[in-house]
């Protein structure tokens, strides 16, 4: 999704030929499904990102947060090169745990290049693989179950984990295009699947934990979703107590100013609202300061979209992620509650802001 550090070496060596230019995302193609569960190598970035909370069983209060997710990335090496060595796609995939009783977050990273079944993403449906991290998914493509399996000795956890679709897919922007900034290249195709039921096990420190909840899966796939403005952006995928699904976004120029906005609305059984570029609004309401970064990021803000205006907090400050192992980025990944104006919790769901450390470059 970022930086090729060890693909640019061998390129300034000479070693490898380069690609030819891929075709854009196209508006008005239908997106299909199982296939396009499946991964689009053609893409220049991809990824598969799922996030929620989990609770012992029977309790409605979140105790843990977690993310899985899987990244994969067309490299500047021709798809028909010869050698079967030749990096033409690599993988990464993140993985945290936000622990809200210990008030820490754990995180890991790992990064290969596709092929001899250490690293793969299927085309057909999801199926990555990444040295031993695993996210599949199975059934009709209108009743998906996912299954995660993640095992981190480095940070101290592992993750065996069941995402049940209760409501259909929801499809962001116009039919799963969706732009992201004021050129029409600068878009991607991109559908969610809220409202996800999780069951499983987290084991921590040795000791294994039965837990519930409820998550959020996204998958995107662009050529070019950022405009050379753009440093990052902040988005919220919100699971509302209703039943209803929340998504926004927005791109950011240096100077905190928004360069493009977006997301969405949909209600139990009803079609999604999207929103445009003019209908989000984020203001931010208050600052930490990471200790290990010092990049200062907003972890409280006040968003306004045709669904109204909510705040949007963390429950815990420090969820920063230092992905420079893999992704060659620093970011902010985090559970967080959505707020009515008077204080009324109204749903959970992830809070992400990047370009804050530095400028996000895809």
């Amino acid at each position: 999704m970022r930086r090729r550090p060890f693909v640019g070496v061998l390129l300034a060596l000479g070693a490898l030929p380069l690609a030819a230019q891929s075709a854009p995302v196209l508006r008005g193609r239908a997106l299909q499904f199982p296939r396009d569960h499946g991964s689009h190598p053609d893409a220049r970035t991809e990824w598969w990102y799922a996030t929620g909370w989990l609770a012992a069983p029977g309790e409605a209060e979140p105790r843990y947060g977690f993310q899985v997710t899987f990244f994969r990335s067309r490299t500047d090496v021709a798809a028909n090169h010869p050698s079967r060595f030749a990096a033409t796609q690599l993988v990464f995939a993140h993985t945290a745990l936000t622990d809200l009783a210990a008030k820490r977050a754990r995180h890991d990273q790992r990064i290969a290049r596709a092929g001899f079944g250490v690293a793969e993403a299927a085309e057909d449906d999801t199926r990555l693989v990444l040295r031993g991290w695993r996210l599949a998914r199975s059934g009709p493509p209108e009743a998906s179950v996912y299954r995660a399996s993640i095992a981190s000795d480095a940070a101290g956890f592992a993750l065996e984990l069941e995402l049940a679709a209760t409501q259909p897919l929801l499809l962001q922007g116009e039919a799963g295009f969706s732009r992201k900034g004021p050129r029409p290249e600068q878009a991607s195709h991109y559908y969610s699947q809220p409202q996800l039921a999780v069951r499983g096990t987290l084991t921590l420190d040795g000791r294994a934990l039965a837990l519930q909840g409820r998550a959020w899966l996204d998958h995107e796939w662009s050529e070019t979703i950022l405009a050379a403005e753009a440093v990052g952006w902040d988005w919220i995928g919100i699971n509302l107590a209703d039943g209803s699904a929340l998504t926004a976004f927005r791109l950011r120029r240096a100077d905190g100013s928004t360069l493009w906005a977006g997301g969405s609305l949909r209600r139990p059984g009803e079609t999604a609202r999207a929103f445009g570029p003019d209908e989000v609004r984020f203001e931010p309401l208050a600052r930490w300061t990471s200790p290990a970064s010092r990049a200062t990021y907003p972890i409280e803000w006040r968003v306004s979209t045709p669904a109204g205006t909510q705040r949007v907090r963390a429950l815990l400050h420090d969820q920063e992620l230092d992905s420079r192992a893999s992704t060659g980025a620093i970011y902010w990944e985090g559970l967080s509650e959505l707020l009515a104006e008077d204080g009324r919790r109204l749903g959970l769901g992830y809070l992400e802001m990047t370009g804050y450390a530095t400028p996000l470059r895809l």
